[in-house]
């Protein structure tokens, strides 16, 4: 066990990446392939860090139908017109069982001005501009203010978006745990690649089994 990697789940946040609706249900167009599947892991650990009162971080994107704030490799076809987890669409809500209350909507005017909207009791939805989560956002500051020296990701399409958060993590020195049934897109050379720096590679049983041992 390396003392320095080692999951601290009393300091840890859970974070979800992308878990949104154009991304994940059946028929959206855009659907990442496994990501509904994951769901359901992804909510068993919510709700037990809801039961802790551990911090909850769902990471999102918005696009502006005139391109203007989309990756480079999508902003053509948005200016086209298609339709990616468009401000102020069903879309790009959160899937509903990820949410703590049915009746949370997310505020584009706050997220957009890199605000954290507070979707319930210790429970936080951000928006990232680009595919890491710390790209531009105030997402480390918010997580040192509280003393969280863990990250738990789960959550849609490893090879991006959660890839690049995990880097990003790594770099600014958190303890950082990957949950392999909770993020579509994850392949076996990839978690060779996660465990070389130091990722832990958990199931969704594990953490749930780790987060129930907090007094």
């Amino acid at each position: 066990m390396n003392k320095y990697t080692q999951a601290h789940f009393a300091q840890s946040a859970l974070i979800t990446i992308d878990t949104q609706n154009d991304f994940t249900l059946e028929a959206a167009p855009f659907r990442i392939p496994g990501t509904a599947e994951v769901v359901p892991q992804m909510v068993q650990m919510l709700d037990k860090y809801r039961s802790k009162g551990l911090t909850i971080i769902h990471v999102i994107r918005l696009y502006l139908q005139d391109g203007s704030n989309v990756d480079l490799c999508r902003r053509q076809l948005v200016e086209q017109g298609a339709q990616i987890v468009a401000a102020e669409t069903t879309g790009a809500e959160l899937v509903q069982d990820l949410k703590p209350d049915s009746s949370v909507k997310l505020d584009t005017d706050e997220l957009m001005a890199g605000n954290f909207q507070q979707a319930g009791k210790n429970e936080f939805v951000m928006y990232k501009p680009r595919w890491g989560a710390f790209y531009k956002t105030g997402l480390e500051s918010f997580l040192k203010q509280r003393g969280i020296d863990t990250l738990v990701f789960t959550g849609c399409n490893f090879p991006n978006c959660p890839r690049a958060s995990i880097y990003q993590a790594s770099e600014r020195d958190f303890r950082i745990v990957l949950v392999k049934d909770a993020v579509s897109q994850l392949y076996p050379a990839a978690e060779e690649e996660m465990k070389n720096i130091g990722v832990n590679l958990l199931s969704a049983s594990a953490v749930n089994e780790h987060v129930s041992l907090i007094k």
